[in-house]
Parts: C-alpha cells; structure tokens; sequence
C-alpha cells in the first residue's frame, strides 16, 4: 500500500513529500525493516524507536524528535496500528452457515438466521441461539441454555444447562461456562457435596479467554457484566459478580460470592478471597493477594495487598536490610572490643 493510502485508514497526518512511499509489510519497532511500518506508544521503547528500520512510523500527534522513518501522527498510535494490520493481514476464515451433518442438535433447539453449526457439536433441548452465531466444532451446550446473536464459540467449549449468554460473546476454546462450584461440607468425618442449582448470566461483548472457567452459582447467578474482557487460565467461582468493562488477565482466581467492580483491572495472577467487595475502578497489580474489601479507585499490589506507595516504601526498606544487618554487627564488635 502506499503511505498515503494508510494515511486517510488511520487518520493521520503525513509529511510532505511521503504520499507515494510503499508500504509492504507491519512490524515491532525492533523487528521493522525497510518496507515496514510500525508504531511508538510507550516511552519505555523510545531507544527502538530511534534505532528502528521501519520505513513508517504511527507516533503521537505530540512526538516532535526528528528521526529517519516517514511519521505519522495520531492520537492514539495502538488503535491506529491495529486498524493498518487489519489491512494487511488475510481475510478471516468463517466457517459455512448451516448445520455440520454430525452435530447432534436436538428437535426442541430453537436455532436463529445464519448460525454455524461445526462438526460434532452437540445442542441439547431448548438451546436458543441467535441470529448469526457460530458454534465451533466439538462445543457442547446444554439444556436450557440461550446465547444472544453474533456470539462465537470457538471449538471444544463447554457451556452447561441453564446458562444464558448475551449478544457477540466470544469464547475461546477450552472454556467451560456453568461448571458446579466448589461446596463441601464436613458431615461425619466426610465431604459433602452441596447441590450448586444456580446459573452464570454473561453479558453483552463479553469475551473469555481459553481454559478459563466460571462456575455457576450455589443458587441464584454467576454474573459476568457488559463487555468485561477475560484472560485465558482464569478461575471464576460461584456466586462471583463482575461488574461492566473490567479487565482480568491470566491466572487470575476469584473466590465465591466475591463481587468485583465496572471498570476494575485484576493483573496476571491476582488471587481474592471469598466474599469480598472490590470497588468501582480498582487496579490490583500482579500477584496481589486480597483479602480485604478495597474501596473504590485503589492502586493495590502485593501480597497481603497495600496501597501501591506503601508497597513501594517497603520493598526499598527490606532492600536495605542487609546493610543495617552490617551496621549493627559492626556496632556490636565494637561494644565487645570495649567490653
């Protein structure tokens, strides 16, 4: 393509004189070669900005350093890279509309206009599916269950009885939506299952990614809100509530009945306890362990999780331990020397 061609995609400006430079490729900053394009949006990366080959460059509209690549200047560079790589990469392969000739779908389903039905699937009694969803292949789901239109189920998920899915959900494979809770009970020097009758409800551009699961509740909802993005390998447990547009990133645990926030971000490997409440807007960092409600608005991160500068001041302390490890022997030395 040409550059002035990627210019009027992404709304950038460009410099004089650049309109008919050719573009034949996308690349990282440290991977970009003559013929590339690519983008700056992080200072952190600065140094392989300056280094970079790329022939073309998304930068912000406030980046003002002069360097060897043709600039193009946008508010925000990672949206507008994203819509140029959808221009180069090949076109999305989906499958055919119908219903494959070994998917078992049962008489009482009742299927919406141009859905995809992939090999193998099974679709148990009153399944509603809506208009345009794609059911890949292996995927079960069971009786009573209803997802919304323009959902995609990529293969070999498993979405249990009574679920209810809403429109242009994505589910990555390996996922496992309305699997029974984790409820024992101690009778008589034994563990005691305790029947988890619930469901999980899933909001509106929901997406979840693969071998996460979530649980249905003990009773009444399992609920994940309107557009929340999950991560692959995340454990949801019953009763959990998650509020609109938050973001869970992988490994992430969340115990029961615990409810999460709209807008809240939950770093890689975050763990919450059972019955907690996380505020609207709460950012917990990797590896936080919550125990605590944390109010809305907070920067937490470690384990047990603190306010982010208290984390800080502390990991500086016990960084210096050694060294008043050292002042003290020298003290005490001294005092025995004295004595």
């Amino acid at each position: 393509m040409r550059l002035l061609e990627i210019a009027d995609l992404v709304g950038a400006s460009l410099e004089e004189g650049a309109s008919d430079i050719e573009v034949t490729g996308v690349a990282s900053l440290q991977e970009a070669r003559s013929g590339d394009l690519t983008f700056f949006g992080n200072p952190r990366y600065l140094n392989q900005l300056r280094q970079s080959a790329a022939s073309a460059i998304i930068v912000p509209l406030d980046y003002q350093e002069q360097i060897t690549p043709v600039l193009l200047r946008v508010a925000n560079p990672s949206t507008a890279f994203a819509v140029a790589v959808a221009a180069f990469a090949p076109p999305e392969v989906l499958p055919e509309r119908g219903i494959h000739s070994t998917a078992v779908v049962s008489s009482e389903a009742i299927l919406g206009d141009e859905v995809s039905i992939g090999p193998h699937v099974v679709i148990e009694a009153d399944v509603k599916i809506g208009a345009g969803s794609i059911i890949g292949a292996g995927t079960y789901i069971g009786y009573g269950t209803q997802l919304g239109g323009g959902c995609h189920i990529h293969p070999n998920v498993t979405i249990k009885e009574r679920s209810r899915l809403g429109n242009r959900v994505i589910l990555q494979s390996g996922v496992v939506i309305g699997s029974c809770g984790f409820g024992y009970e101690l009778q008589e020097g034994r563990h005691q299952k305790i029947p988890q009758t619930g469901i999980v409800e899933i909001g509106d551009d929901v997406e979840i990614g693969a071998n996460t699961t979530v649980d249905r509740a003990r009773f009444g909802r399992t609920v994940i809100g309107t557009g929340t993005k999950i991560d692959n390998l995340v454990q949801i447990a019953h009763n959990v509530q998650i509020g609109a547009h938050s973001i869970i990133c992988s490994q992430v645990g969340i115990s029961g009945s615990t409810r999460v926030g709209s807008y809240v971000t939950l770093a890689g490997q975050v763990g919450l306890a059972g019955h907690l409440e996380i505020g609207d807007k709460a950012i917990l960092g990797a590896q936080s362990g919550v125990s605590k409600n944390v109010p809305p608005d907070s920067m937490l991160i470690g384990a047990p999780a603190k306010p982010i500068k208290h984390w800080k001041e502390t990991n500086f302390y016990i960084s210096q331990l050694h060294k008043l490890y050292d002042r003290v022997r020298a003290l005490e030395k001294k005092s025995e020397e004295k004595c």
